[in-house]
């Protein structure tokens, strides 16, 4: 393996543009935090004139990172763009400054009216005002899975003699094929002068579904950078996941002549982290780091597993930081599977002693979608969140039912330690709880997004809320709650949303 494939990580820039993804300052130090510990080359930290919350964003991030990676702000082909990011990175030790354009024929024609002779001389013109301020230049070349070859080569040339040390060539609607954007790449590769000493990065996002294929593809045919994100975050669809595109070059590394540094035991407490902190649940299916990533309940493939791990996993769940296979015990389990669970529980019975349970076991496994290792117990028996409260709750009464008047009775206790109870009523048990919570903050909000999931088994299960909650000026903010009350728990969510809200209207008065 002879090159190595830097893994440029925005999930805190580009990321975070997912509707209802924005984090604070402070989360987004936590996360870039995680990724020091993936050993990523390089951390797109924000979007700095976009906001005094970006800008702090990337100056904290670069006092956090040091020289253990760049640190990268964004900015469009504006001057007042570029000296604020430049603004925002003085004292880094590794900034780089990204900026570019549109250069495709809908983005020249539509969004930014300009001619092609008009687009090189402002991609030219960006990067050298960016070489002014910074050592290390990257130039986006938006929307390039849908630019004319030629044209394309003619800006990158452009730039790279203008003095861009990176070059980014996004499929920035997630349009091409794979076959197509590698062609691209390569196409690059040949006809541009001086390309072999430039990163080419590819920036991928997944509108078809391809969005780790078309990075692929990229590196396959001459890329040496990937820009990705943690799960997969991203505008729309998403981008590249981080953790898909550096386990396919790790399978595949042979074969893509490619290694990247990122050291993959951090992966799935990276996702577990970007989930809880964005509150964007990964679903069970993804790769590498969804939840049934290495579950198994088919009983041929559970068979096969427990002779040879390798028979159905290509990957093992410890080199991802995942807790190991898991054998998921349903109607279609086998014998296999059965008794491999048994003996982990410390069981151990004769062949027809084991038919009898596995029959039992059936029936059971009809009624319950998983039975769990309480559920064999019982079957062997019988047969032989934060934010620092400013509010906190004390106490919550709530009647409902028919044909009665949903009704909430509410103690909150302030940061002064005073008490404070109302009663309302509302149109069912959450709104009558969240209305007397309303009385007491008095702080103007809504209510943009509200979820329950089960964070243990059965019907006594703790149940987990997540809120978001839009404040005056727009902005979201998640807040959580866990009891085994889901009344409780939504309330506890709601409470812990409007604390964030009225701490961030503090900060931002000071």
């Amino acid at each position: 393996m002879t090159r190595k494939i830097a893994i440029l990580d925005t999930t805190l820039r580009d990321g975070e543009q997912s509707p209802g993804c924005s984090m604070d300052t402070e989360e987004k130090l936590v996360i870039a935090r995680q990724l020091l510990r993936l050993q990523v080359d390089a951390i797109e930290a924000g979007f700095p004139v976009s906001s005094p919350g970006d800008f702090e964003s990337v100056q904290r991030i670069a006092e956090l990172v040091g020289d253990r990676a760049s640190v990268v702000a964004l900015t469009r082909a504006v001057d007042k763009d570029i000296d604020s990011a430049a603004a925002a990175l003085k004292g880094c030790i590794r900034p780089r400054i990204h900026t570019g354009l549109g250069v495709s024929p809908s983005h020249l024609r539509d969004k930014l009216h300009i001619t092609p002779d008009e687009c090189v001389e402002r991609a030219v013109h960006c990067v050298k005002y960016a070489r002014n301020l910074c050592d290390d230049v990257q130039f986006y070349a938006e929307d390039a899975g849908r630019s004319d070859y030629e044209f394309l080569a003619r800006v990158v040339q452009a730039v790279i003699e203008a003095g861009a040390t990176v070059v980014n060539i996004p499929d920035t609607t997630g349009y091409s094929m794979p076959d197509e954007f590698g062609r691209r790449i390569r196409f690059l590769e040949e006809h541009v002068d001086g390309i072999d000493g430039i990163t080419l990065s590819v920036h991928c996002h997944n509108d078809l579904g391809m969005a780790t294929a078309l990075s692929l593809a990229g590196v396959a045919n001459g890329a040496t950078q990937v820009e990705c994100t943690i799960n997969g975050l991203g505008e729309r669809a998403g981008n590249t996941a981080m953790e898909e595109v550096v386990m396919a070059i790790r399978l595949h590394d042979a074969e893509l002549d490619a290694f990247t540094q990122v050291d993959p035991r951090e992966i799935t407490r990276a996702s577990r982290l970007v989930s809880s902190i964005t509150g964007m649940n990964v679903q069970a299916n993804k790769a590498i780091v969804g939840a049934n990533a290495f579950a198994h309940s088919s009983g041929i493939h559970q068979d096969g597993v427990l002779k040879n791990r390798e028979t159905y996993e290509i990957i093992s769940p410890e080199t991802v930081g995942a807790w190991g296979s898991r054998i998921i015990l349903t109607a279609r389990s086998g014998h296999a599977a059965l008794k491999s669970r048994l003996d982990d529980l410390g069981y151990s019975f004769d062949e027809g002693t084991l038919d009898i349970l596995y029959q039992r076991f059936l029936e059971l496994a009809d009624r319950k979608k998983e039975v769990y290792d309480e559920d064999l117990e019982s079957l062997v028996n019988e047969a032989a969140r934060d934010v620092d409260a400013i509010y906190t709750l004390e106490s919550l009464q709530v009647s409902c039912g028919f044909p009665l008047i949903p009704t909430a009775t509410l103690t909150l206790r302030d940061e002064a330690g005073e008490p404070h109870t109302v009663c309302e009523v509302g149109t069912g048990p959450i709104d009558a709880a969240y209305k007397t919570v309303d009385k007491i903050v008095s702080i103007r909000s809504d209510l943009a997004g509200f979820s329950v999931k089960s964070v243990s088994r059965g019907i006594d299960a703790l149940g987990e809320v997540t809120v978001r909650v839009k404040g005056p000026e727009g902005r979201i903010f998640i807040g959580r709650g866990s009891d085994g009350d889901i009344i409780v728990s939504s309330t506890k969510a709601y409470l812990n949303a409007l604390n964030r809200m009225i701490s961030a209207g503090r900060l931002a008065a000071r």
